[in-house]
Protein backbone atom coordinates (compact mmCIF):
# COMPACT_ATOMS: atom_id res chain seq x y z
CA UNK A 1 0.00 0.00 0.00
CA UNK A 2 1.58 3.41 -1.09
CA UNK A 3 0.19 6.29 1.44
CA UNK A 4 1.04 9.82 0.44
CA UNK A 5 0.40 11.34 4.40
CA UNK A 6 -0.04 15.31 4.04
CA UNK A 7 0.67 17.21 7.53
CA UNK A 8 -1.27 20.53 6.78
CA UNK A 9 0.14 24.06 6.64
CA UNK A 10 3.80 24.34 7.46
CA UNK A 11 6.26 27.65 6.95
CA UNK A 12 4.84 30.55 6.62
CA UNK A 13 1.42 29.36 6.68
CA UNK A 14 0.68 28.55 10.64
CA UNK A 15 -3.03 26.81 10.31
CA UNK A 16 -4.71 27.54 13.28
CA UNK A 17 -3.63 28.63 16.20
CA UNK A 18 -4.27 28.76 19.84
CA UNK A 19 -3.13 28.21 23.35
CA UNK A 20 -0.14 29.09 22.29
CA UNK A 21 0.05 26.55 19.89
CA UNK A 22 0.32 26.02 15.94
CA UNK A 23 -1.16 24.20 13.89
CA UNK A 24 1.59 23.30 11.88
CA UNK A 25 3.67 21.62 14.30
CA UNK A 26 1.08 19.49 16.19
CA UNK A 27 0.36 17.94 12.47
CA UNK A 28 3.39 17.46 11.53
CA UNK A 29 4.13 15.66 14.93
CA UNK A 30 1.57 13.50 14.46
CA UNK A 31 2.00 12.79 10.76
CA UNK A 32 5.97 11.67 11.73
CA UNK A 33 4.48 8.98 13.93
CA UNK A 34 1.84 7.61 12.00
CA UNK A 35 4.92 6.95 9.47
CA UNK A 36 7.48 5.79 12.04
CA UNK A 37 5.01 3.35 13.24
CA UNK A 38 3.80 2.16 9.62
CA UNK A 39 7.77 1.82 8.29
CA UNK A 40 8.89 -0.22 11.36
CA UNK A 41 5.44 -2.55 12.19
CA UNK A 42 3.88 -3.41 8.59
CA UNK A 43 5.15 -5.04 5.72
CA UNK A 44 5.22 -3.94 1.83
CA UNK A 45 3.92 0.19 3.32
CA UNK A 46 5.34 2.94 1.21
CA UNK A 47 5.08 6.19 2.78
CA UNK A 48 5.73 10.07 1.15
CA UNK A 49 5.31 12.87 3.07
CA UNK A 50 4.38 16.26 1.35
CA UNK A 51 6.71 17.77 3.88
CA UNK A 52 8.91 16.44 6.93
CA UNK A 53 10.18 19.54 8.50
CA UNK A 54 8.68 22.74 8.76
CA UNK A 55 8.20 24.31 5.04
CA UNK A 56 5.48 25.96 2.81
CA UNK A 57 4.24 23.60 0.25
CA UNK A 58 1.33 24.20 -2.12
CA UNK A 59 -2.05 22.60 -2.15
CA UNK A 60 -1.55 22.16 -5.42
CA UNK A 61 1.73 20.81 -4.92
CA UNK A 62 0.41 18.20 -2.61
CA UNK A 63 -2.00 16.59 -4.80
CA UNK A 64 0.10 16.88 -8.09
CA UNK A 65 2.91 14.51 -5.85
CA UNK A 66 0.35 12.22 -4.58
CA UNK A 67 -1.19 11.79 -8.37
CA UNK A 68 1.88 11.65 -9.78
CA UNK A 69 3.69 9.27 -7.40
CA UNK A 70 0.61 6.82 -7.80
CA UNK A 71 -0.50 6.65 -4.08
CA UNK A 72 -3.68 4.27 -3.12
CA UNK A 73 -4.72 6.72 0.21
CA UNK A 74 -4.25 10.28 0.72
CA UNK A 75 -4.39 10.57 4.11
CA UNK A 76 -4.28 15.01 5.20
CA UNK A 77 -3.72 15.89 9.13
CA UNK A 78 -4.98 18.97 10.67
CA UNK A 79 -6.58 20.43 13.81
CA UNK A 80 -9.34 22.74 13.64
CA UNK A 81 -10.30 25.67 15.77
CA UNK A 82 -13.58 28.23 15.58
CA UNK A 83 -14.08 30.24 18.98
CA UNK A 84 -12.55 28.90 21.57
CA UNK A 85 -15.90 27.45 22.75
CA UNK A 86 -15.90 24.12 19.81
CA UNK A 87 -14.16 20.89 20.49
CA UNK A 88 -13.66 17.45 19.43
CA UNK A 89 -13.20 15.20 16.51
CA UNK A 90 -14.31 15.08 13.04
CA UNK A 91 -13.08 14.10 9.22
CA UNK A 92 -13.95 15.02 5.63
CA UNK A 93 -14.42 13.15 2.54
CA UNK A 94 -15.28 15.40 -0.94
CA UNK A 95 -18.46 16.43 -0.90
CA UNK A 96 -19.43 14.88 -4.55
CA UNK A 97 -19.17 10.83 -2.85
CA UNK A 98 -22.09 8.80 -1.65
CA UNK A 99 -22.00 7.16 1.54
CA UNK A 100 -21.40 3.60 0.00
CA UNK A 101 -18.48 4.56 -1.83
CA UNK A 102 -15.17 3.03 -1.34
CA UNK A 103 -13.72 6.49 0.33
CA UNK A 104 -16.66 6.57 2.76
CA UNK A 105 -16.04 2.58 3.67
CA UNK A 106 -12.31 3.93 4.31
CA UNK A 107 -13.85 6.93 6.49
CA UNK A 108 -15.55 4.51 8.11
CA UNK A 109 -13.44 2.29 9.24
CA UNK A 110 -10.44 5.32 10.12
CA UNK A 111 -13.23 7.18 12.04
CA UNK A 112 -14.12 4.44 14.13
CA UNK A 113 -10.40 3.76 15.05
CA UNK A 114 -9.08 7.52 15.71
CA UNK A 115 -12.06 7.70 18.23
CA UNK A 116 -11.10 4.75 19.89
CA UNK A 117 -7.93 6.59 21.09
CA UNK A 118 -8.55 10.26 20.95
CA UNK A 119 -9.96 10.97 23.99
CA UNK A 120 -11.87 13.79 22.25
CA UNK A 121 -15.98 14.13 21.62
CA UNK A 122 -17.42 12.50 18.31
CA UNK A 123 -18.35 15.04 15.77
CA UNK A 124 -19.19 12.85 13.06
CA UNK A 125 -18.15 11.59 9.56
CA UNK A 126 -18.47 14.71 7.08
CA UNK A 127 -17.41 15.84 3.55
CA UNK A 128 -16.47 19.10 2.09
CA UNK A 129 -15.01 20.56 -1.44
CA UNK A 130 -11.53 20.75 -0.12
CA UNK A 131 -8.43 20.68 -2.56
CA UNK A 132 -6.78 17.91 -1.15
CA UNK A 133 -9.81 15.84 -1.23
CA UNK A 134 -10.99 17.37 -4.72
CA UNK A 135 -8.03 17.31 -6.47
CA UNK A 136 -6.63 13.88 -5.85
CA UNK A 137 -7.31 11.08 -7.95
CA UNK A 138 -7.27 8.27 -5.02
CA UNK A 139 -9.36 7.98 -2.18
CA UNK A 140 -8.22 10.61 0.18
CA UNK A 141 -9.47 11.79 4.07
CA UNK A 142 -8.86 14.85 5.87
CA UNK A 143 -8.88 14.69 9.66
CA UNK A 144 -9.64 17.28 12.03
CA UNK A 145 -7.83 16.36 15.96
CA UNK A 146 -9.02 18.48 18.07
CA UNK A 147 -9.72 22.31 18.36
CA UNK A 148 -6.52 24.17 18.64
CA UNK A 149 -8.23 27.46 20.44
CA UNK A 150 -10.41 25.21 22.83
CA UNK A 151 -8.96 24.87 26.34
CA UNK A 152 -9.26 21.05 27.04
CA UNK A 153 -8.27 20.01 23.61
CA UNK A 154 -5.47 22.34 23.27
CA UNK A 155 -3.84 20.55 26.84
CA UNK A 156 -4.23 17.26 24.95
CA UNK A 157 -2.65 18.24 22.15
CA UNK A 158 0.70 19.67 24.35
CA UNK A 159 0.59 15.80 25.75
CA UNK A 160 3.13 14.12 23.79
CA UNK A 161 1.35 10.59 24.82
CA UNK A 162 -1.63 11.60 23.09
CA UNK A 163 -0.40 12.85 19.88
CA UNK A 164 1.18 8.78 19.90
CA UNK A 165 -2.35 7.64 20.94
CA UNK A 166 -4.01 9.75 18.30
CA UNK A 167 -0.93 8.69 14.93
CA UNK A 168 -1.78 4.65 16.88
CA UNK A 169 -5.70 5.27 16.07
CA UNK A 170 -5.05 6.54 12.40
CA UNK A 171 -2.63 3.76 12.13
CA UNK A 172 -4.97 0.74 13.09
CA UNK A 173 -7.51 2.14 10.70
CA UNK A 174 -5.21 2.04 8.33
CA UNK A 175 -4.59 -1.69 8.93
CA UNK A 176 -8.12 -2.38 8.84
CA UNK A 177 -9.27 -0.56 6.05
CA UNK A 178 -6.05 -1.82 3.45
CA UNK A 179 -5.70 -5.30 5.19
CA UNK A 180 -2.00 -4.06 6.54
CA UNK A 181 0.13 -7.16 7.52
CA UNK A 182 1.91 -6.28 10.62
CA UNK A 183 5.48 -7.65 10.70
CA UNK A 184 6.52 -11.13 12.37
CA UNK A 185 9.17 -9.97 15.32
CA UNK A 186 9.03 -13.82 16.32
CA UNK A 187 11.37 -16.15 16.24
CA UNK A 188 15.13 -15.95 17.77
CA UNK A 189 18.10 -12.76 18.81
CA UNK A 190 21.24 -14.20 18.71
CA UNK A 191 23.71 -12.08 21.33
CA UNK A 192 27.13 -12.62 21.78
CA UNK A 193 28.87 -12.47 24.39
CA UNK A 194 32.81 -11.29 25.03
CA UNK A 195 33.30 -12.98 28.30
CA UNK A 196 31.18 -13.36 31.83
CA UNK A 197 33.28 -11.83 34.91
CA UNK A 198 32.52 -11.86 38.85
CA UNK A 199 34.71 -8.41 39.07
CA UNK A 200 33.00 -5.12 37.18
CA UNK A 201 36.75 -4.09 36.66
CA UNK A 202 37.36 -6.88 34.81
CA UNK A 203 34.37 -6.63 32.29
CA UNK A 204 35.40 -2.85 32.19
CA UNK A 205 38.83 -4.07 30.78
CA UNK A 206 37.50 -6.51 28.61
CA UNK A 207 35.25 -3.67 27.41
CA UNK A 208 38.24 -0.91 27.02
CA UNK A 209 40.40 -3.94 25.15
CA UNK A 210 37.68 -4.73 22.40
CA UNK A 211 37.11 -1.03 21.93
CA UNK A 212 40.73 -0.72 20.92
CA UNK A 213 40.14 -3.47 18.28
CA UNK A 214 37.05 -0.94 16.79
CA UNK A 215 34.27 -3.66 18.47
CA UNK A 216 31.70 -1.99 20.38
CA UNK A 217 30.37 -3.44 23.31
CA UNK A 218 28.49 -2.79 26.51
CA UNK A 219 28.10 -4.05 30.55
CA UNK A 220 25.17 -6.33 31.50
CA UNK A 221 24.91 -7.49 34.96
CA UNK A 222 22.96 -10.85 35.58
CA UNK A 223 22.23 -13.43 38.31
CA UNK A 224 23.51 -16.66 38.05
CA UNK A 225 23.22 -19.05 41.01
CA UNK A 226 22.51 -15.98 43.06
CA UNK A 227 25.70 -14.37 42.16
CA UNK A 228 26.15 -10.90 40.25
CA UNK A 229 28.07 -11.61 37.24
CA UNK A 230 29.09 -9.07 34.63
CA UNK A 231 28.44 -9.98 30.85
CA UNK A 232 30.09 -7.94 28.07
CA UNK A 233 27.96 -7.90 25.09
CA UNK A 234 29.43 -7.45 21.75
CA UNK A 235 26.51 -7.50 19.20
CA UNK A 236 23.07 -8.48 19.03
CA UNK A 237 21.85 -10.23 15.48
CA UNK A 238 18.92 -12.05 13.95
CA UNK A 239 21.07 -14.01 12.10
CA UNK A 240 23.00 -17.04 14.20
CA UNK A 241 25.66 -17.08 11.35
CA UNK A 242 26.18 -13.20 11.97
CA UNK A 243 26.46 -13.64 15.31
CA UNK A 244 29.38 -16.72 14.85
CA UNK A 245 31.01 -14.01 12.57
CA UNK A 246 31.39 -11.63 15.56
CA UNK A 247 32.44 -14.42 17.78
CA UNK A 248 35.45 -15.30 14.85
CA UNK A 249 36.30 -11.50 15.18
CA UNK A 250 36.53 -11.97 18.97
CA UNK A 251 39.04 -15.08 18.58
CA UNK A 252 40.76 -12.78 16.03
CA UNK A 253 41.59 -10.48 18.87
CA UNK A 254 42.47 -12.56 21.63
CA UNK A 255 38.86 -13.21 23.05
CA UNK A 256 38.65 -16.72 23.83
CA UNK A 257 35.67 -17.57 26.52
CA UNK A 258 33.14 -15.66 24.03
CA UNK A 259 29.77 -17.61 23.51
CA UNK A 260 26.33 -17.05 22.30
CA UNK A 261 23.21 -16.71 23.98
CA UNK A 262 19.77 -17.62 21.85
CA UNK A 263 16.87 -15.74 22.88
CA UNK A 264 13.58 -15.77 21.81
CA UNK A 265 12.78 -12.15 20.29
CA UNK A 266 8.91 -12.15 21.50
CA UNK A 267 10.34 -12.11 25.17
CA UNK A 268 13.43 -9.77 24.21
CA UNK A 269 11.90 -6.91 26.70
CA UNK A 270 12.10 -10.18 29.59
CA UNK A 271 7.92 -9.84 30.00
CA UNK A 272 7.76 -5.72 29.61
CA UNK A 273 9.18 -5.60 33.00
CA UNK A 274 10.79 -2.43 34.37
CA UNK A 275 13.75 -3.88 36.30
CA UNK A 276 16.27 -5.53 34.69
CA UNK A 277 19.29 -5.37 32.42
CA UNK A 278 19.76 -3.25 29.26
CA UNK A 279 20.57 -4.47 25.76
CA UNK A 280 21.49 -1.54 24.26
CA UNK A 281 24.62 0.00 24.33
CA UNK A 282 25.18 3.90 24.96
CA UNK A 283 26.04 4.98 21.38
CA UNK A 284 23.60 2.52 20.11
CA UNK A 285 20.94 5.38 22.22
CA UNK A 286 23.03 8.29 21.20
CA UNK A 287 22.78 7.05 17.17
CA UNK A 288 19.74 6.14 17.09
CA UNK A 289 18.12 9.66 18.39
CA UNK A 290 20.47 12.00 17.11
CA UNK A 291 19.41 10.26 13.34
CA UNK A 292 16.16 12.35 14.00
CA UNK A 293 16.85 14.79 16.52
CA UNK A 294 20.92 15.54 14.91
CA UNK A 295 20.83 18.21 18.16
CA UNK A 296 19.73 15.20 20.85
CA UNK A 297 22.30 15.95 23.65
CA UNK A 298 24.35 11.99 24.83
CA UNK A 299 22.57 10.87 27.40
CA UNK A 300 23.14 7.47 26.93
CA UNK A 301 25.95 6.54 29.21
CA UNK A 302 23.62 8.06 32.32
CA UNK A 303 20.68 5.79 31.43
CA UNK A 304 22.81 2.86 30.78
CA UNK A 305 25.10 3.32 34.28
CA UNK A 306 22.69 4.78 36.39
CA UNK A 307 19.94 2.48 35.26
CA UNK A 308 22.15 -0.79 36.37
CA UNK A 309 22.64 0.95 39.32
CA UNK A 310 19.34 0.75 40.01
CA UNK A 311 18.44 -2.60 38.16
CA UNK A 312 16.13 -0.36 35.81
CA UNK A 313 16.02 -1.56 32.51
CA UNK A 314 18.00 1.96 31.22
CA UNK A 315 17.55 1.71 27.65
CA UNK A 316 13.88 1.19 27.57
CA UNK A 317 13.71 4.57 30.29
CA UNK A 318 15.86 6.35 27.41
CA UNK A 319 12.78 5.38 25.03
CA UNK A 320 10.93 6.75 27.41
CA UNK A 321 12.49 9.87 27.82
CA UNK A 322 12.64 10.56 24.07
CA UNK A 323 8.73 9.83 24.18
CA UNK A 324 8.21 12.17 26.84
CA UNK A 325 10.76 14.93 25.16
CA UNK A 326 9.93 14.75 21.47
CA UNK A 327 13.18 13.07 21.14
CA UNK A 328 14.49 15.93 23.17
CA UNK A 329 12.92 18.25 21.03
CA UNK A 330 11.15 19.74 24.07
CA UNK A 331 7.99 20.63 21.98
CA UNK A 332 5.63 20.80 25.33
CA UNK A 333 5.57 22.54 28.30
CA UNK A 334 9.02 21.28 29.31
CA UNK A 335 11.98 23.40 28.72
CA UNK A 336 15.52 22.40 27.59
CA UNK A 337 16.91 23.63 30.46
CA UNK A 338 14.94 21.95 33.17
CA UNK A 339 16.26 18.66 32.49
CA UNK A 340 13.36 17.04 32.99
CA UNK A 341 13.58 13.61 30.84
CA UNK A 342 10.71 11.86 32.14
CA UNK A 343 8.28 14.85 32.55
CA UNK A 344 8.07 15.23 36.86
CA UNK A 345 5.59 17.34 37.98
CA UNK A 346 4.34 18.69 34.12
CA UNK A 347 0.84 18.84 34.76
CA UNK A 348 -0.22 21.69 31.76
CA UNK A 349 0.87 24.94 30.37
CA UNK A 350 0.88 26.89 34.43
CA UNK A 351 2.87 23.92 35.26
CA UNK A 352 5.85 22.41 33.77
CA UNK A 353 6.98 20.00 36.15
CA UNK A 354 10.54 19.91 38.07
CA UNK A 355 14.12 21.55 37.01
CA UNK A 356 17.75 19.14 37.42
CA UNK A 357 20.56 21.91 37.65
CA UNK A 358 22.62 18.68 35.62
CA UNK A 359 21.45 16.24 32.62
CA UNK A 360 22.88 13.39 35.24
CA UNK A 361 20.53 14.87 37.70
CA UNK A 362 18.09 14.78 35.74
CA UNK A 363 18.27 11.04 34.36
CA UNK A 364 18.72 10.34 37.75
CA UNK A 365 15.56 11.45 39.07
CA UNK A 366 13.59 9.77 36.33
CA UNK A 367 15.38 6.91 37.37
CA UNK A 368 14.51 6.69 40.38
CA UNK A 369 10.74 7.54 39.76
CA UNK A 370 10.64 4.35 37.93
CA UNK A 371 12.33 3.03 41.08
CA UNK A 372 9.78 3.92 43.03
CA UNK A 373 7.14 2.60 40.85
CA UNK A 374 8.51 -0.93 39.73
CA UNK A 375 9.69 -1.86 43.60
CA UNK A 376 9.28 -1.66 46.88
CA UNK A 377 12.15 -1.75 48.25
CA UNK A 378 14.13 0.94 49.91
CA UNK A 379 16.16 3.27 47.15
CA UNK A 380 19.99 2.83 47.68
CA UNK A 381 21.99 5.71 48.57
CA UNK A 382 25.03 6.01 46.59
CA UNK A 383 23.79 9.22 44.03
CA UNK A 384 21.46 12.00 45.26
CA UNK A 385 18.12 11.63 45.95
CA UNK A 386 16.65 13.86 43.15
CA UNK A 387 12.87 12.65 42.12
CA UNK A 388 10.82 15.07 43.89
CA UNK A 389 8.03 13.39 43.51
CA UNK A 390 9.28 9.69 45.03
CA UNK A 391 7.07 10.13 48.16
CA UNK A 392 4.27 10.64 46.24
CA UNK A 393 4.08 7.15 44.02
CA UNK A 394 2.18 4.46 45.39
CA UNK A 395 5.24 2.15 45.79
CA UNK A 396 5.33 -1.19 43.49
CA UNK A 397 2.11 -0.21 42.22
CA UNK A 398 3.53 -0.79 38.16
CA UNK A 399 5.99 -3.69 37.93
CA UNK A 400 5.25 -3.34 34.09
CA UNK A 401 6.16 -0.32 31.90
CA UNK A 402 2.21 -1.26 30.46
CA UNK A 403 1.44 -0.93 34.33
CA UNK A 404 2.18 2.79 34.11
CA UNK A 405 -0.61 3.57 32.26
CA UNK A 406 -3.04 6.00 33.82
CA UNK A 407 -0.42 6.37 36.27
CA UNK A 408 2.77 7.85 34.37
CA UNK A 409 0.38 10.14 32.35
CA UNK A 410 -3.46 10.54 32.16
CA UNK A 411 -4.89 9.37 30.61
CA UNK A 412 -2.15 6.84 28.89
CA UNK A 413 -4.24 4.69 27.73
CA UNK A 414 -1.39 3.07 25.83
CA UNK A 415 1.35 4.71 27.04
CA UNK A 416 3.31 1.80 28.02
CA UNK A 417 2.58 0.09 24.87
CA UNK A 418 4.01 3.76 23.10
CA UNK A 419 7.26 3.35 24.99
CA UNK A 420 7.60 -0.26 23.85
CA UNK A 421 6.50 0.74 20.24
CA UNK A 422 9.41 3.10 20.37
CA UNK A 423 12.03 0.68 21.98
CA UNK A 424 11.63 -1.81 20.15
CA UNK A 425 12.45 0.65 17.10
CA UNK A 426 15.46 1.38 18.74
CA UNK A 427 16.34 -2.30 19.30
CA UNK A 428 15.34 -3.07 15.43
CA UNK A 429 18.02 -0.22 14.33
CA UNK A 430 20.88 -1.45 16.36
CA UNK A 431 20.45 -4.94 15.08
CA UNK A 432 20.16 -3.31 11.19
CA UNK A 433 22.98 -1.47 11.77
CA UNK A 434 25.66 -4.16 13.15
CA UNK A 435 24.12 -7.14 10.32
CA UNK A 436 24.91 -4.09 7.48
CA UNK A 437 28.53 -3.45 9.16
CA UNK A 438 28.98 -7.19 8.79
CA UNK A 439 27.67 -7.69 5.59
CA UNK A 440 29.61 -5.39 3.99
CA UNK A 441 32.63 -6.78 6.13
CA UNK A 442 31.87 -9.76 3.93
CA UNK A 443 31.98 -8.05 0.86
Amino acid sequence: MKLYLDPGHGGNDTGATGNGLQEKNIVLDIALRIRDILLSAYNNVEVNMSRTTDTFVSLGQRTSEANAWGADYFLSIHCNAFNGSANGYEDYIHSSLSDTSQTAVYQEILHDEIMKQNNLSDRGRKKANFHVLRETTMSALLTENGFIDHSGDAALMQDDSWRQAVARGHVNGLERAFNLERRDHSGTIYRVIAGSFQQEANAEQRVEHLASHGIESFIVSTQLSGEVWYRVQAGAFESRQNAEQRLAELEEVGIDDGFIIEQDATNAVEEYSIEGPVWLSPAQMDRYVQAINPDAPQLGRYYLTLGEYYGIKGDVAFAQALHETDYFRFTGVVEPEQNNYAGIGATGPNEPGASFDTPRNGVLAHLQHLFAYASTETLPDKYPFTDPRFDLVQRGSAPTWVDLNGKWAVPGDQYGQSILDLYERMVEAAINELESILNELEM
